[in-house]
């Protein structure tokens, strides 16, 4: 399936991952969910959007070290991903999983779903 879709997923994994999805938004943490729920596509559609945010605000910190343009970049980028991690975490406690806006449809890191 693309990751720029929607996916379908049973009420019951939704109910069961919901802990692990939320968790997967906080930087490293998506690992728990990475490991605790390999066979949950809740879950691992939520580890995948967090580890693209968390590889987006690592992008946006090593660029606000360039002066000036890198700064503006930077500022704007940590809003965008703050953003973005209000929604992914308010997409899981919904049991939706939707992509997040212009970086959730980049690529798939983990595919189980």
């Amino acid at each position: 399936m693309e990751n720029n879709e929607t996916i379908v997923v049973d009420q019951q994994e939704v109910q069961q991952g919901k802990a692990f999805a939320i968790l997967s938004y906080f930087g490293i943490l998506f690992l728990i969910g990475l490991l605790a729920a390999k066979e949950n596509k809740f879950v691992q559609y939520h580890v995948n959007q967090g580890i693209l945010l968390l590889l987006f605000n690592i992008v946006c910190s090593i660029v606000s070290v360039i002066p000036f343009i890198g700064w503006i970049v930077g500022i704007v980028g940590s809003i965008f991903g703050f953003v973005l991690f209000i929604m992914g975490i308010v997409n899981s406690a919904k049991g939706e999983a939707k992509p997040l806006p212009l970086i959730g449809k980049l690529f798939t890191i983990v595919k189980s779903y």
